[in-house]
């Protein structure tokens, strides 16, 4: 009987995808702790014999030098009967116990248990599965629309979810249409692997070149740095590792077939393929493109380029609401100032006009005569000038 349980399980090894080795051991497991219900507090051990099937149980005891518990506990000169080598504080299996494990714990609880065992060995193996998979592409079919995410069948009973957040505006799904994802995070829950997917992520971006150009996915041409705002617009700079190679062309295929063909996948986003350079300058110049550059000015301390392009091609170099010149300056890890020619002349026309002279110092201003001091207190004014000339009246004096 434990034969043909045995067997049907190992049947599951190509339903399951498990290796025998797994199986045999998740069997093993689950027969273990199905028995150990019963015996309690024995510690008990299974032992399957993989070509017979056959089940072995054994009590397992801790070698003591004086037993308190016979049921756990043996002598060191009983568990040497065992195993030649036994020593105190190891664990010795002894004795076999009753060979009929489903007559005594019952075939239904042990198979349940069983496959209990079975399905959690799954569950990590489909893990591990995914989780080797982070940052590389995922194509799964829409099984459901939610609010806040698209469900994908990822195969294999797992679903990856593709979260609003991670989904570009351009983009709109239905019930049953294929979609590429970046894989961004597996996780462990009870229900399976979960799957966390992204078509935002500029590393999405990365491997659709990879898929699109031979020359990128067998690294003769090197993709140094994305720059992206995922629906609108990105930016890619390229190297090549080969002389002679134009890495641009390369990427950007004849006719431009290549990457229209990952503007395609992505619904009409459009993207810039610029050449890579260690010139920080140049770098820089090439990151602003389409707009035309007169010059660039490295500030290595402030990490700042100052770039002077033609009046007319501002608003290009800028970008509507400035996204040319972010995601150039994303790209490049630069802080950059443009400014157009004009500006830059006027600037330093003003810088090398000669200062105005100074004007001359007015004279000093004539001083005001001091005012005069009042009279002391107590002391009448003096009379006026012709109060000298009146004319003082005799006096009679009597005789």
């Amino acid at each position: 009987m434990s034969r043909d349980f045995v067997g049907a399980l190992l049947q599951l090894n190509a339903e399951k995808q498990v290796s025998r080795e797994q199986l045999i051991g998740a069997v093993e497991d689950g027969i273990q702790s199905a028995y150990r219900r019963v015996a309690g507090d024995e510690d008990i051990h299974v032992r399957i014999d993989a070509e017979s099937g056959r089940i072995r149980v054994f009590r397992a005891r801790r070698v003591v030098d004086a037993i308190e518990d016979e049921l756990t506990e043996i002598t060191v000169e009983d568990a040497r009967t065992h195993d030649p080598e036994a020593r105190v504080g190891v664990m010795v299996e002894t004795e076999q116990l009753d060979g009929d494990v489903f007559g005594r714990i019952g075939a239904q609880t042990a198979k349940q248990i069983v496959l209990q065992r079975i399905r959690e060995v799954e569950r990590d193996q489909v893990f591990d599965q995914f989780a080797s998979r982070e940052g590389e592409l995922l194509t799964g079919t829409v099984n459901r629309v939610e609010p806040r995410a698209i469900i994908l069948d990822a195969g294999k009973n797992v679903e990856a979810i593709l979260a609003t957040t991670e989904q570009s505006q351009l983009e709109h799904y239905r019930i049953g249409q294929n979609v590429k994802a970046f894989v961004l995070e597996v996780r462990r829950s009870v229900r399976g692997p979960q799957i966390f997917v992204s078509r935002t992520h500029k590393g999405f971006l990365r491997r659709l070149f990879e898929l699109e150009v031979p020359e990128i996915h067998s690294g003769t041409v090197e993709i140094k740095a994305i720059a992206r705002e995922a629906g609108s617009r990105s930016k890619v700079a390229v190297a090549s590792r080969q002389e002679g190679l134009d890495p641009v062309g390369a990427t950007v295929g004849q006719r431009g077939a290549r990457v229209q063909a990952v503007v395609a996948e992505l619904a009409g986003e459009k993207i810039d393929v610029i050449p890579w350079s260690d010139d920080a300058g140049i770098f820089v110049a090439n990151a602003l493109s389409p707009a035309q550059v007169l010059s660039v000015d490295i500030d290595e301390e402030r990490r700042i380029a100052s770039v002077t392009v033609p009046e007319r091609m501002l608003s290009l170099a800028i970008g509507r609401e400035g996204q040319n010149a972010r995601l150039a300056a994303r790209l490049t890890g630069w802080r950059i100032d443009i400014r157009s020619d004009v500006s830059v002349a006027e600037a330093r026309a003003a810088a090398d006009a000669p200062a105005p002279e100074a004007p001359a110092p007015e004279a000093p201003a004539p001083e005001a005569p001091a005012p005069e001091s009042p009279p002391p207190a107590g002391l009448a004014p003096e009379s006026p000038p012709d109060a000298l000339d009146a004319e003082v009246p005799s006096q009679e004096v009597a005789s």
